[in-house]
């Protein structure tokens, strides 16, 4: 099973990213498939002008149709999710997430803009079919501060919500599930005993 990283920040380093980061590590340190995603690298053209056929548009549809779990992070601008992710997001069939988790993830300067990915990024994933959206993740600027070396560090209360999204992931949609086929096998009629 593989986890698609959908980066929506059109900065190629933010805190939303530094969020992905963290799911990345914690995922390839419990041995789940990882892929990245950064929606800033599509063609802005194409992104813009919905060009369904451009290659670069093709190629990450075909990516998330093929992903098991979709982790999507976004920077918070002027209440709702970033531009970058919402032309994306229009551009994947109505079905485009049938079948899949989602973890949201999302950064914004304060606590006022934490429900904007309840209130506006939920309901688009619903519509695209998702079949179960974890609880959110939000951080503010004050969680993800910048080091001088222009990296990120993570505080403790938002890693550990990363922790448990992660174990969440593992135990309950990326572990393997067992068929009741291989847990049964063939007995012959003739081997059938009863009593009464």
């Amino acid at each position: 099973m593989t986890v698609l990283l959908i980066a929506g920040s059109p900065s190629e380093k933010s805190r939303s990213a530094a969020l992905l980061d963290g799911v990345q590590k914690r995922l390839q340190a419990r041995g789940a498939q990882v892929e990245r995603l950064q929606i800033r690298d599509l063609s802005p053209q194409a992104l813009i002008l919905a060009d369904f056929g451009h290659p670069s548009i093709i190629h990450a549809v075909a990516r998330v149709a093929s992903a098991d779990v979709i982790v999507v992070s976004t920077p918070v601008y002027k209440a709702a999710y970033s531009g970058v992710l919402k032309v994306f997001l229009d551009l994947l069939p109505q079905t485009g997430l049938r079948g899949k988790t989602v973890l949201p993830l999302a950064t914004g300067g304060s606590p006022n803009h934490m429900l904007a990915v309840d209130y506006a990024l939920r309901p688009v994933l619903q519509a695209l079919g998702a079949k179960h959206i974890l609880s959110s993740i939000y951080a503010t600027d004050a969680q993800v501060t910048p080091t001088p070396e222009g990296t990120y560090v993570i505080a403790d209360e938002i890693g550990e919500r990363l922790d448990e999204a992660v174990n969440i992931l593992i135990t309950e949609t990326l572990r393997p599930v067992l068929k009741p086929a291989h847990l049964l096998t063939s007995v012959h009629f003739s081997q059938v005993r009863c009593s009464v």
